[in-house]
Order: C-alpha cells, then structure tokens, then sequence
C-alpha cells in the first residue's frame, strides 16, 4: 500500500518526517478502534491548546490514505463517500497530483505566493486558459478567482450590484455624488439594494452569504444580517413520477412568490439586484427542483434586469453528471454568473460580459485565488477528460439512486424520499437522532457518509468512485440501517 519514497519536511523536531506516501486502496474497509479512537482524542486534546476545534470529529493520516479510502489517526481505513465535504476531485493522493511537487510552477507560486490583483504571474493567464475556461460553461466570457465558495459568491454580488448601479447611472461610472455619500453610507452612494436567496440555502459564512442562508441556525445566530428577502424553494414528494401535480404546483409557487418579492421591493425602493440559487440545496437538506423551476426563475430575473446567480460550489466539477449541474436544466441563455469551488479546487465565479467590471480595486483582495491550486486544477482536468470521469460518475450515480431505491422497498420505515443526481445522491429518515446513529454506525462498519439538513443522508464520492466501491458502500449501508431499524 506504501510507496517507498521518502519525502523529509522541515527541520524542527516538532515536524515530523514523512516515510511515505499511499499509493494503492485497500483491500476493504478495516475498523479496530471506535471513531474517534484514543489518538484522535489525545489530538484533539493537543489541539484545543493552540486552535479552536469544537466541530472536528477525528484526526485522517493523509499520508495513508489513497483513493476513495481515508486513513485515521489510530490506523482505521474508511471508505469515503463524503470525500471533504464533496471537495477532492480525485480522491486521495492520486499519484499524478502527487508527482506534481516537483513542478517547478507550484514550487514558485507556494513559495512566492503573488498578489494576484496587482502583480500575477507571467503565466497566469495560460494558468487559467488550461484549467477553469477549460470547462467554463458555454457563453459565459471569463472567470474571476477568488479564495472560496464564500468569497466566489461574496464577490459575485458585488459585481450585480455594481452591473445594477452602472445600468441606472446609464452606463457611466461612479459619480462625485456616489463617492462622497458612499464614505457615510448614504444615498446615492450606499443604494437600498437586497439579494435574494431561498429557504434552506447555504452559500457561505461571512456576513453577506449569511444573510443568503438559511439551512441551519447555529451558522446565523448572534449574527446582525442585512435586511434582505427570502422565497421558498420547492420541496418535492417522491418518487417524482407519482407525485407529478403536486410538485409543479410547488414549483409555480414558489415562482409567483418570487416575482411578487421582487416587484413589492422595487415598489418599495428596495430593489432586488440579484437571486442566488443552488442546483441542490446540499447543507440545508439535499433539496432539488426541477429544470422547469430554474428555466422559469431565470426568466423573472431577465424580465427584471436582476442579476441570476447560480451557485455551483458543491455541484460543479462533474458530481452531478454533467460538470455543471445547471447544464441539465437547457436554460435559453446562460446564467449571468457561476460560482464554484470545492471540485474546482480554487474558489471563483463565471461572468457574461454585462457583470464584467472595469474598475480596479472593486472587486480585489490581496490573494484573489491560489496559483498553486490552478497547476494541479489543470492536471485534474487533463485526468477528467482523458478518463471520461464526468460520464462514468453519471452512470455508477444513476446505479448508487436505484439501489438506494431497492432498499427504500425494503427499508420503507428507515430510507425515504431517494433522490439524485449523478452521485449527489441523498434520502431522509424520520428524525435527526436515527439519521445521526445511522452515520455513526456506518462509520463505526467503515462508511463515511454525510448528513445534511434535518434527517438527511447524503453522498458526496469523489469523480473516481466506481462499481467496486458502491458494491462496499451498499453492503455496509444495509448492515447499518438493520442496526438502527
């Protein structure tokens, strides 16, 4: 399983040296301590000493682990069908990632991290060119990078506010008027615009994307937010072939919500400049709606001149079956901008040209992406493409959905409401504390699985999850739900 490279790091006694780094999966889940095990919690222990850590939940030796398998600080191997909350493309050190320590464009981007904003690297531009318009989605015109899912939205609605602005002011930049009242936060400068998000969204944790989301409470409380609107998201009955009429009534509802928000406010002086929207709902309960929904949500926002927003951070990069969940909705025109992240490695957003700013210093911060992060984006893509992962995660995902369907019919108390796409693949249970024990007893069997929402079970496997792996998944899923029937 070991590779015998040896890799040294550092020169205080306190960094330790690497002997190796894993280069095959194992052979099967292996569990022989419980999750946390005694050196997790001795780590934790120590780290509490330097670092907050009330949400760690245990240590991973990532040195040991490979593939679609995790490793734990007391030696368990786990399969990993939450893969870092949906964020490794590939899994764990997959060996062509690995071997790009080498490359000397990482070695001088880690080591001589530019300020992107001001002074990029002669070979930013081609940096971008191999990896995020790559697979930037059809009529969109460039990309900005930014830090994180919460950054790439953050500044997404900058941009619609400055695009909403620069339409009333007839096109023209900012006016004395605008830069004097602005430091004052004042008219004109500071406008009463709103952004609005939907019900059991989640787009970030700064104070703007907060306002946005509204999935949990503990991620809002004792946080002032601005006082901007929130529509419900359709909430769908399955399976989706019975239930036909009562979700397209959902979906008419929620759109005429929609439009009379967004009408009242402009009524109101408290113009909606922008709707951000996810293609799955993944933090607040893995909800989905359908292409319709979207198709009719964009036209509100083009009837409106409001900016349409989607957020992609957890679904983009193939997860869904297609790279971009939105391409499954064949909407007219393209969404005005997309934001991503996790998959993409680097956080960011796709713009049309009418969301393009022209004015230095708007949209900045010292960083404005990661260059590291676009060296090894670049040889992930390579490794998509030449692999046709994108299709292969649509199929063994449409494969995870049936056979989560199949124990729905035998489990019907326990497995509810299956739903998918590709491998973003999730179902409820009746209440928060069997949905918790059943995770907690697949990962004691060796399945790391995730929750989300209230009573939801979700996957999120990285693109090279495979038949052999969902054999083991299914198998250790099943052992788990009869512990908890």
């Amino acid at each position: 399983m070991l590779s015998a490279a040896k890799f040294s790091v550092g020169s205080k006694c306190s960094i330790r040296t690497l002997t190796s780094i894993a280069t095959s999966e194992p052979s099967a889940p292996s569990v022989s301590t419980p999750i946390p095990g005694p050196k997790s919690k001795a780590l934790k222990d120590d780290m509490a000493k330097v670092h907050q850590n009330p949400s760690v939940k245990f240590f991973i030796d990532y040195e040991k682990s490979f593939g679609n398998y995790f490793v734990d600080a007391d030696g368990n191997k786990v399969l990993d069908t939450f893969m870092q909350i949906s964020s490794i493309p590939l899994g764990y050190n997959h060996p062509e990632l690995v071997a790009l320590a080498k490359d000397p464009r990482l070695i001088t981007a880690a080591v001589s991290r530019p300020a992107l904003g001001a002074w990029p690297r002669t070979d930013f531009a081609s940096l971008l060119r191999n990896s995020l318009i790559e697979v930037m989605p059809k009529g969109m015109s460039g990309v900005q990078t930014m830090l994180c899912g919460t950054s790439a939205n953050e500044n997404a609605i900058k941009a619609a506010f400055i695009r909403y602005q620069t339409l009333k002011r007839g096109g023209k930049p900012p006016t004395p008027a605008d830069l004097e009242s602005c430091m004052k936060h004042q008219l004109p400068g500071t406008p009463r615009l709103s952004v609005l998000g939907f019900q059991g969204s989640f787009h970030g944790r700064s104070l703007t994307m907060l306002t946005c989301t509204r999935s949990k409470p503990i991620h809002k409380v004792d946080i002032p937010a601005f006082d901007w609107p929130i529509a419900n998201f359709p909430r769908y009955k399955y399976p989706l072939e019975k239930h036909e009429a009562h979700n397209k009534q959902e979906d008419e509802k929620c759109l005429k919500e929609v439009r009379s928000i967004i009408e009242s406010r402009k009524k109101e002086e408290r113009d909606v400049a922008a709707v951000i929207v996810e293609p799955v709902q993944s933090e607040g309960g893995d909800y989905h709606a359908s292409p319709e929904f979207f198709k009719g949500l964009q036209k509100i926002c083009k009837e409106h001149d409001v900016a349409f927003i989607v957020d992609e951070v957890q679904t983009g990069g193939g997860a869904s079956g297609t790279f971009w969940a939105f391409e499954q909705w064949n909407l007219p025109t393209p969404p005005d901008m997309v934001t991503f992240s996790k998959k993409l490695l680097t956080g960011g957003y796709y713009y049309t040209e009418d969301f393009r700013v022209r004015e230095g210093y708007r949209i900045f911060n010292t960083w404005m992406g990661e260059p590291t992060k676009l060296v090894i984006l670049e040889k992930v893509i390579e490794i998509i493409k030449r692999d046709n992962l994108v299709e292969k995660t649509r199929q063994v995902g449409e494969q995870l959905k049936k056979e989560l369907s199949r124990l729905e019919t035998v489990y019907p108390k326990n497995i509810l409401n299956v739903r998918g796409l590709g491998t973003l693949a999730a179902f409820d249970m009746h209440d928060t504390q069997t949905r918790d024990k059943l995770i907690d007893v697949a990962l004691s069997k060796g399945l790391h699985i995730g929750g989300c929402g209230d009573f939801t079970v979700r996957f999120r496997p990285a693109l090279t999850y495979a038949k052999k792996h969902l054999e083991v998944t299914l198998d250790l899923l099943e052992k788990s739900v009869k512990s908890v029937v």
